[in-house]
């Protein structure tokens, strides 16, 4: 139990250390995106919630295996408000790849087709300066990047940087 609390308390500070060199969500919320159906989502409509964007593509095998993590962290938290949003760096022409790859991994959340180039560019205004993938964000109702991690995160990092915004 205390390796669990000690790394449940690491897994906050990285998090939270990380968060210390955020950029601003402006760019986020500036844009609006289409889903693998086509349908235009305006991120503006997301702001003043607890919020976790997560950057991924079909491709990316980081993506691929905490993509389940995400599935239960949103069936976990979405009662509390949060919103979990996916944006795939992905070409607009990959639709229904996306829309096939999001139904055969259980993906529950919302999904947004980002662009590759537009995609990328976005991460590294949100503070991902290498353009990596998987790239994860956690902001809070004041539009605030709280936390951000390039890499796949555990479900404990997930955890731990989501309960600070419910």
């Amino acid at each position: 139990m205390k390796k669990l609390f000690a790394a449940g308390l690491f897994a906050l500070f990285a998090v939270a250390a990380s968060a210390q060199e955020t950029a601003s969500a402006a760019p986020l919320f500036a844009l609006t995106l289409h889903g693998p159906d086509d349908k235009p989502m305006a991120l503006a409509l997301l702001k003043g919630k607890p919020l976790l964007v997560n950057f991924w593509a079909r491709w990316c095998g980081p993506c691929r295996k905490e993509i389940p993590d995400l599935a239960a962290m949103h069936a976990k938290f979405r009662g509390q408000g949060l919103a979990m949003v996916g944006i795939a760096i992905e070409d607009a022409t990959n639709r229904d790849s996306v829309r096939e790859f999001a139904k055969a991994y259980e993906m529950n959340y919302t999904l947004l087709i980002g662009g590759v180039e537009q995609g990328i560019e976005l991460m590294r205004a949100l503070g991902n300066a290498k353009g990596g993938l998987p790239f994860t964000i956690v902001i809070d109702q004041r539009g605030r990047i709280v936390a951000q991690k390039l890499g796949a995160m555990s479900r404990a990092e997930m955890e731990a940087a989501i309960w600070p915004i419910l």
